[in-house]
């Protein structure tokens, strides 16, 4: 059987300053969450009344999606229907098309990663710029986001500096409007900063870059964190203003929004507000919560609606809870592993514990692999703010794992060793007082390759009384 996440987990955690960085980074981002949540006393009460919001709407899913139509539709929107990938790819590049468009701008959009939308509108000669500062970091970089909310952070400030170097955002650097970034840093100057890659430095860099890609593009494209039903519009929340940006400049704006990010009205607005931020980054709000209801004067705006599967997750019993996710990032954040492998080991191209599910719904051969990438821990459950059973999932899916002949052989008869022991309690009995024995055994000749918990590990040291007989002579 493929060993995909192990190996690529093993390739990253050669490099240990690295994995501890990336490690000690997203667990401080959960500890700012834990803060957020303590400072809360109705903290539990909001992520029950998130859970219920989510289970009401994606039971009432059809009826939502009308009314969020007809309201759009009121507001002067133009609302198109997607089935799949290939579906969405087409209607976006025909209003493309239909509008002449050579350059878009784009906020950061997990939608569109999912359906490879940048590489298709590439290879139909249309320009794509994605403006959110880590997205754009990775896109000159041609890498994937390692993270849904904060793709970037993986990327060490001297390699963003040689990626800007070479590709010449550094050249002819302008100070429009009299604009300097040495009121936030000791720079002298911005063409020649003491320290080159300093991050107030290349943060000026790219942000004299994009103004430039705001001022050519011809439209502009936003993904939509919330759609309210009952109002027709779309919440898209950012901490850099990039998709306010992509929206106000140019004059056609296009929302890319899964089917499952509907939510009945403002009053449930009002909890998940509370929720996203505190969750995902450990901010009390997203510094830019954006409304929009209807085009800009003179413009146009569109809605794509995107299935691509998610009618099928709501009616798979097991699995349906996924779509409650509203995509904050705080179950990779807490996940042990993923913290320790990092974004690139996973199969799918959204990671961790969120990812594992949605990978398996998406393409169980080709994503089985990722199941494997879980210390059922249960920390994911515990932080969701929307109550997913993330890990109990996850357990799900490796029941499953037989029947669709992933199982790793080697695990197979592990486990029909070990219950053939657990069902037989006088063979058990004796091997656990015979196992300190193996406490004599020379070192090498128990860490050797033939033995995978020597992988990575010392062999334990055995105790002489084992749990059962400790708890006999009531020392417990």
């Amino acid at each position: 059987m493929s060993t995909l996440h192990s190996k690529a987990a093993e390739n990253y955690l050669h490099n240990d300053a690295v994995v501890t960085r990336h490690d000690k980074t997203f667990f401080g981002v959960r500890q700012k969450r834990d803060n957020m949540a303590h400072s809360l006393p109705e903290w539990e009460d909001l992520r029950e009344m998130a859970s219920q919001i989510k289970k009401h709407t994606a039971t009432h899913l059809a009826d939502y999606l009308e009314q969020f139509e007809a309201n759009a539709r009121r507001n002067g929107v133009h609302v198109h229907w997607a089935q799949d990938v290939e579906e969405y790819n087409r209607i976006v590049l025909d209003i493309l098309r239909q509008h002449q468009v050579s350059k878009v701008v784009k906020s950061k959009s997990m939608l569109t990663e999912e359906c490879h939308l940048n590489e298709h509108l590439e290879q139909q000669g249309i320009d794509v710029v994605e403006t959110d500062l880590g997205e754009r970091i990775l896109q000159l970089m041609k890498l994937a986001p390692s993270h849904i909310v904060m793709p970037a952070l993986h990327v060490h400030r001297e390699e963003i500096g040689d990626c800007f170097r070479e590709k010449g955002l550094m050249d002819n650097l302008s100070l429009a409007g009299g604009t300097s970034p040495s009121s936030q840093s000791s720079l002298s100057s911005p063409a020649s900063p003491a320290d080159p890659n300093d991050p107030t430095f290349l943060t000026f860099v790219a942000r004299m870059h994009l103004r430039q890609q705001f001022a050519e593009a011809q439209a502009g494209m936003t993904g939509a964190n919330f759609g309210i039903a009952a109002t027709g519009d779309v919440v898209v929340c950012t901490n850099e203003g990039n998709a306010d940006m992509s929206t106000s400049l140019p004059k056609l704006h296009i929302v890319s929004m899964g089917i499952e990010k509907l939510i009945p009205d403002y009053r449930s607005m009002g909890v998940f507000q509370r929720l996203l931020a505190r969750n995902g980054t450990g901010q009390e709000t997203t510094v830019y919560t954006s409304h929009f209801r209807g085009p800009r004067p003179g413009g146009e705006m569109h809605i794509v609606l995107v299935d691509n599967g998610r009618s099928s997750i709501l009616g798979n019993p097991e699995h349906w809870q996924t779509l409650k996710c509203m995509r904050c990032g705080a179950c990779m954040n807490t996940c042990p592993v993923y913290r320790r492998s990092a974004g690139y080991s996973y199969t799918y191209f959204i990671p961790g514990p969120i990812g594992v599910n949605l990978g398996m719904l998406r393409d169980k051969q080709k994503n089985s692999e990722n199941v494997s990438a879980c210390s059922l821990c249960c920390s994911c459950d515990n932080v969701c703010p929307v109550k997913v059973d993330l890990s109990s999932q996850i357990y799900r899916w490796r029941q499953e794992l037989d029947s669709i002949g992933r199982a790793d052989p080697m695990k197979k008869t592990m486990s029909r060793g070990m219950s053939f022991l657990f069902g037989h309690p006088a063979l058990y009995t004796g091997v656990l007082r015979l196992s300190p024995l193996v406490n004599w055994v020379p070192r090498p000749l128990i860490n050797l390759p033939l033995n995978p918990w020597a992988y990575g590990h010392e062999m334990m040291q055995f105790p002489k009384k084992s749990f059962h007989q400790l708890w006999k002579e009531k020392k417990l």
